[in-house]
């Protein structure tokens, strides 16, 4: 019981909140319109409106670490493990230009998805292929425009925990791009917001874990499969999860 009134209050607060703060995020688009393109200012007004539910909530203590492996200069591909929804609100944490690319349901959210349009995030429907390709397409553009892409391999939250196979979209752009990746570890959020409704639960400690990125010179001449395979290891390695065999070339 007390853990269901506390997460009414949780969510009642984001709900009022949001309501107040997306006239701010219009006043930011309206004025950067013609001097800020990339949408810099608002991405960070962003975060800082996404954190501050970290911020307040006592029992969601978040840690990030190796912050300084972050790459600031210049896109990156930035990839992370998906445990919870508190995974996106988590992310908004490292304070860095990116645009998401989020499920299309998303962008339907009153005020947090209408903020997301704003911010010119990429929509991605899943299971359809024109979708699929209009988000490569925005993706490569938002890249050569200096933004960092920021994606879900796995495409969807695990059941269980452990990291789902990854889909390959983050890995072909970063390859015909020649954009460095940058991996990211995601702990405790699934303990903290599981999948499965939305009562929070006790004092979970949750970590953001910034790994060193992978510069293109790295993965060149390196097939699709290789490089997601890769990654995955990667972020398993630091997961303590089983690796996956490489893929045979």
């Amino acid at each position: 019981m007390r853990l269901r009134f506390y997460s009414l209050v949780f969510w009642t607060f984001l709900t009022v909140s949001s309501i107040l703060l997306f006239p701010v995020a219009v006043l930011i688009w309206a004025v950067g319109q013609p001097i800020d393109r990339r949408k810099f200012v608002l991405h960070r007004f962003t975060c800082f409106w996404a954190s501050l539910y970290t911020w307040i909530n006592p029992v969601w203590q978040v840690e990030v670490k190796n912050r300084e492996k972050l790459q600031r200069r210049g896109a990156s591909v930035l990839v992370a493990n998906h445990l919870s929804l508190l995974d996106i609100l988590v992310l908004f944490r490292l304070f860095t230009h990116f645009k998401w690319v989020s499920k299309v349901e998303n962008f339907r959210v009153p005020f947090v998805g209408w903020n997301m349009t704003l911010n010119s995030y990429i929509p991605l429907k899943r299971g359809d292929r024109e979708s699929v390709i209009r988000m490569m397409q925005l993706s490569e553009r938002a890249l050569a425009e200096g933004n960092s892409i920021m994606m879900f391999p796995e495409g969807t939250r695990s059941e269980t925990g452990n990291m789902r196979e990854f889909k390959p979209g983050a890995f072909e752009l970063a390859l015909k791009t020649r954009t460095p990746i940058q991996p990211i570890v995601i702990q405790g959020t699934a303990n903290a917001l599981p999948k499965r409704g939305f009562v929070l639960q006790g004092r979970h400690p949750i970590s953001l874990t910034i790994l060193d990125p992978l510069p293109p010179e790295s993965f060149e001449g390196s097939s699709v499969e290789e490089l997601t395979q890769r990654v995955r290891n990667l972020i398993a390695e630091q997961l303590q999860e089983p690796e996956k065999e490489p893929v045979a070339v």
